[in-house]
């Protein structure tokens, strides 16, 4: 595959017309002096024009990862990602790694992995939103992160080989996971591991739920594994080894309605009744994360 084909072609998303207006209030931010913090919440300080950062991070919307405070403007995301990131914290360290975050949303996760003090930093996500974004908060941060335009079926193909590479919230919107994996696998150098995190169902069993329309309103959810059946997908996969690091049950201090974002959240996609359940029946969200070794 030629990936220089492939973003040149993506350039042109840039321009589209409801794109082009993002693109252009994010080109018009002045220059600063700011300090980060890269903490909880990715905090921007220093003397800025308020009114225009206000006007600019609303224009973005809907900001799902974070949150972000920039000078008086907080956004306050649908999901608290620092949830996430502090559990997955303890798990690994990237000092002078290749890191590739796949589905990497606006950044948020890759401004926090800046203080591991990564050799790389490469975010993939097809989402021009998303690009503009992380556009918006690197205006402050200037780090050396790379944002691609790209998707998970590039990574094998990338210039680069990646000593760790994370896919949080991606497998379950693919309509062949194993395929998914065995890219992930390409993707990585000798000794390589990836940071996965997907939707898992309980059970001793090897199967999966297929749900026939949505899964918690969501239309582009395929498969919802037990444990045991991700394990084999990862092993049928190639990887040599598959450990479970930590699970838990996505709830609403995690994910909420915001005024950051558009449409619904976790409450509606929940049985009323029973938050047990989405609201199709199905059993609600839970999530499983697990470390995969490519040994060789």
């Amino acid at each position: 595959m030629n990936l220089e084909s492939v973003r040149e072609d993506r350039k042109k998303w840039m321009t589209w017309k409801n794109i082009k207006p993002l693109r252009d209030a994010v080109d018009a931010l002045q220059e600063y002096d700011a300090q980060v913090e890269l903490s909880d919440t990715v905090k921007i300080s220093g003397s800025f024009d308020e009114a225009q950062l206000y006007e600019t991070a609303k224009l973005l919307m809907p900001w799902r990862k974070g949150p972000f405070a920039i000078g008086e403007t907080f956004i306050d995301t649908e999901w608290k990602s620092n949830i996430k990131y502090n559990l997955l914290r303890k798990h690994f360290n990237l000092k002078d790694k290749r890191v590739a975050d796949i589905g990497c949303n606006n950044g948020y996760y890759m401004f926090r992995m800046l203080e591991d003090e990564p050799k790389q930093l490469v975010g993939f996500d097809p989402s021009p939103v998303y690009k503009m974004q992380f556009d918006f908060i690197n205006h402050f941060v200037k780090s050396d992160i790379v944002y691609e335009l790209l998707g998970v079926e590039h990574v094998e193909f990338y210039e680069e080989k990646f000593d760790t590479i994370f896919c949080l919230g991606v497998l379950y919107h693919r309509s062949d996971p194993v395929m998914m994996l065995k890219q992930l696998f390409k993707g990585l150098d000798k000794k390589g591991e990836v940071i996965l995190d997907t939707f898992y169902i309980d059970g001793e069993e090897e199967m999966a739920l297929c749900p026939e329309g949505s899964y918690s309103k969501i239309p582009n959810i395929y498969f919802v594994p037990t444990i045991k059946a991700l394990k084999n997908w990862c092993l049928r996969a190639g990887f040599d080894s598959f450990e479970v690091l930590e699970t838990n049950i996505t709830d609403a201090n995690e994910q909420r309605k915001t005024e950051w974002i558009e449409g619904q959240s976790l409450e509606d996609f929940l049985d009323p009744e029973d938050s047990s359940k989405t609201v199709e029946g199905y059993p609600a969200p839970q999530r499983v994360y697990v470390r995969l070794i490519k040994d060789r």
